[in-house]
C-alpha cells in the first residue's frame, strides 16, 4: 500500500480553525492547539450567550410593562395584571405587551382597563 501524507487535509483543517480564531489575542490566533481550544471555548460562550439574551430580554419586557403600569392611575401591580390577563384568556405575551406599552400607550391602557373589568 502506498504511503499517503495528510498535508492538504491537515492544512485545510488548520485554516478553518485559524479563520475562526481570527482577531483573538496573543498566541490564540497563530498556534494551532491554542487556537483550537480557544475556538471551542468561544463557541460555548456564544451558545450560552444566546440563551442568556432570551432571559435578559424577558427581564427587560417585564420592567417595561411594570413601568407602564405604575404610570397609570388605579392600575394593578404587574403580577395581578398578568393573572387577570390569563383569567380573561387574553393571550398576549410579554414581548407584545412591552411593545404596546412603549409604542401604543392608549391601546395598552385599554387592555389594562379591559382586564380590570369584572
Amino acid at each position: 500500500m502506498p504511503r499517503t501524507k495528510t498535508g492538504t487535509v491537515r492544512r485545510a483543517g488548520h485554516k478553518k480553525v485559524f479563520s475562526l480564531a481570527k482577531g483573538f489575542r496573543m498566541s490564540r490566533n497563530h498556534l494551532y492547539k491554542v487556537a483550537s481550544e480557544a475556538t471551542i471555548h468561544a463557541g460555548q460562550y456564544a451558545y450560552n450567550g444566546r440563551k442568556e439574551r432570551k432571559q435578559t430580554m424577558r427581564v427587560t419586557w417585564i420592567s417595561r410593562i411594570n413601568a407602564a403600569l405604575s404610570s397609570l392611575i388605579e392600575a394593578p401591580k404587574y403580577s395581578a395584571f398578568i393573572k387577570k390577563l390569563s383569567d380573561k384568556k387574553i393571550k398576549l405575551n410579554r414581548k407584545v405587551l412591552a411593545a404596546m406599552a412603549v409604542n401604543l400607550p392608549d391601546a395598552f391602557k385599554d387592555i389594562v382597563s379591559f382586564s380590570d373589568k369584572k
